[in-house]
């Protein structure tokens, strides 16, 4: 069974990247609203409200043609992803190469599931950071969250 955000980032993606803007995630969930159907946006010059609303208004049409939920409601929302986002793409971890970032397990590993340092290199199934340590590799199957460390 295909899900809707599937759908929904499959048929999207290119007509959003169409218009400038890239699409970090797709999430359909409940919440106490109801059922949320969100797109997460992005352009290298980060993103406003404008854009938010642009977006919503190009991909509304569409979504009520293509119909991904069944005809079942839900409540339509367009963001950014914030100065804090997961990174998920390569264009985020691209982006991260040299900074700092925070790395949460899914389960410990030499009783910590929390590390820091930064990133040096990274693939489809792995990620590397350096700290105190020295270099460490994390199976990114093993990996629950990644942020970047933001300092004021």
């Amino acid at each position: 069974m295909i899900k809707v955000k599937d759908v929904c980032k499959q048929k999207l993606q290119p007509i959003i990247e169409e218009h400038g803007y890239e699409l970090v995630d797709v999430t359909y969930q409940k919440e106490a609203s109801g059922m949320n159907l969100v797109f997460t946006i992005d352009n290298e010059n980060g993103v406003t409200i404008d854009d938010c609303e642009k977006v919503h208004k190009i991909i509304d049409p569409i979504l009520d043609e293509l119909n991904p939920t069944d005809d079942k409601p839900y409540i339509l929302s367009v963001s950014s992803p914030g100065i804090d986002r997961p990174l998920k793409t390569e264009r985020d971890f691209k982006h991260n190469l040299g900074n700092e970032i925070e790395i949460t397990l899914f389960q410990k590993v030499d009783g910590k599931k929390k590390f820091v340092g930064e990133l040096i290199n990274f693939n489809d199934s792995e990620v590397t950071i350096k700290n105190n340590d020295g270099e460490i590799n994390f199976n990114r199957e093993k990996i629950a969250h990644i942020v970047p460390v933001i300092k004021f």
